[in-house]
């Protein structure tokens, strides 16, 4: 009996610590994973304006040749 409680007292604190380790590796992970979205979702954004930029170069082009 002293060596089941013995190891469950061992092994306890090492299960929590492993725990707690893999618990911030999960969160880094997530964090890495939306920041990469987000990253993503602003470089559309910027193609779309870029998109609106070219398009509003054209209108104004073809409005100067009209004048």
């Amino acid at each position: 009996m002293e060596q089941q409680t013995f190891l469950l007292a061992l092994s306890m604190p090492l299960a929590t610590i492993l725990l707690v380790f893999g618990m911030r590796y999960g969160a880094l992970v997530m964090q890495a994973r939306a920041s990469q979205k987000s990253n993503a979702s602003h470089q559309d954004l910027l193609d779309g304006l870029a998109e609106i930029k070219a398009r509003l170069t054209a209108i104004e082009t073809v409005l100067k040749d009209v004048a």
